[in-house]
C-alpha cells in the first residue's frame, strides 16, 4: 500500500519561508512523476509544482521564483522550499504522486492528506 504522508505546513508571516516535507512509502516499483498542488478556500485545486523522474522541473507561474521543488530518491522524500511568501499562498498544499507499486500494477495516482499553510500578519 502506497502512502504519502506531507509535513511542515503552518503559519508564517508575508515574506516568510517554509519547507514542506513529502516521505513516501510503501511497495514502490517506479515513479513517473511527483510533485505538489494546493487548493485555497472556493477555489479549484491547482499544480504547485511538479518534478518527472529525469528530474524534469515545472512550476506554476505564481511561484516561479518563490518556490523550489525537490526530490531525496533515497529517503523517498519530496521537499517543498517556499521563500517570499504571500497571503495568496495560503492553502492546504497536498502531495501527488504517479507510481508504480510493482513490475504487475499500472501506474497510479497518489494523493497525501494534505498540510496546511498559512501567510498572514
Amino acid at each position: 500500500q502506497v502512502q504519502l504522508v506531507e509535513f511542515g505546513g503552518g503559519l508564517v508571516q508575508p515574506g516568510g519561508s517554509l519547507r514542506l516535507s513529502c516521505a513516501v512509502s510503501g511497495t514502490i516499483f517506479s515513479i513517473n512523476y511527483i510533485g505538489w498542488y494546493r487548493q485555497a478556500p472556493g477555489k479549484e485545486r491547482e499544480l504547485v509544482a511538479i518534478i518527472t523522474a529525469s528530474g524534469s522541473r515545472t512550476y506554476a507561474d505564481s511561484v516561479k521564483g518563490r518556490f523550489t521543488i525537490s526530490r531525496d530518491n533515497a529517503k523517498n522524500t519530496l521537499y517543498l522550499e517556499m521563500n517570499t511568501l504571500k497571503p495568496e499562498d495560503t492553502a492546504e498544499y497536498y502531495c501527488n504522486a504517479n507510481i508504480r507499486p510493482s513490475r504487475y500494477n499500472p501506474f497510479n495516482d497518489y494523493w497525501g492528506q494534505g498540510t496546511q499553510v498559512t501567510v498572514s500578519e
